[in-house]
């Protein structure tokens, strides 16, 4: 994706959205599914900019109360269609990450999986806002990918800076306890836009109690 196309966010994604099929698939996303086992059921989660609403559904569909934003309406238009399909309920809402409502210390878990439009700046912001949005317990968990994505070139941002380190992220969120950091490759099969080996972060850490 281009810098153009980041400064222009909810025109972009509108339009990507804007077709019958799902960009990225309606199954959630692997590293997610593999560590949904730490919140019980019934827990608060929150989606950032979730996009068709993949991870939300299925988060529902687990038993979890969940709120997700997403900064096109168009992939909110059809995350709520998912879930009418699921028959469950998620607190959908149009915003982008600067301009949404963040509340203190309500989720047990917020999730942000390939939130990697965000340029160091807005990082820094989002991350702060995302770890105060947890309860004294709560975890994040973030999937992104690594710099060695530029190579592969099987999804994401074409943009270095974009891209996450596993030492960056410990940095970071350096005052959470890390339940899980690793960097990884492996192969995707999320819809058209994330398909084929990719090179992966991946990081489960807890707000302490």
């Amino acid at each position: 994706m281009s810098g153009a196309a980041f400064n222009d966010a909810a025109s972009t994604w509108n339009a990507r959205y804007a077709g019958d099929d799902y960009l990225f698939g309606t199954e959630p996303n692997a590293y997610l599914r593999e560590q949904a086992h730490r919140w019980p059921a019934g827990s608060r989660l929150l989606c950032v900019a979730d996009g068709e609403g993949r991870n939300s559904v299925w988060l529902a569909r687990q038993g979890h109360r969940v709120d997700a934003f997403d900064v096109a309406d168009s992939g909110v238009a059809k995350a709520r269609r998912l879930a009418e399909q699921a028959g469950v309920q998620v607190g959908f809402e149009v915003a982008d990450c600067d301009t949404w409502a963040w509340p203190q210390a309500r989720y047990d878990g917020v999730i942000a999986v390939f939130i990697q439009f965000a340029d160091p700046a807005m990082r820094e912001r989002l991350f702060a806002r995302m770890v105060a949005a947890l309860k004294p317990g709560g975890l994040l968990l973030l999937q992104g990918y690594t710099p060695r994505q530029l190579e592969l070139k099987t999804g994401g941002p074409g943009i270095a800076s974009h891209l996450y380190t596993a030492d960056g992220l410990r940095k970071a969120f350096a005052g959470l306890n890390l339940l899980d950091l690793r960097d990884y490759e492996q192969e995707l099969h999320e819809g058209d836009r994330h398909r084929g080996l990719s090179a992966l972060v991946g990081l489960v850490a807890q707000v302490p109690d």
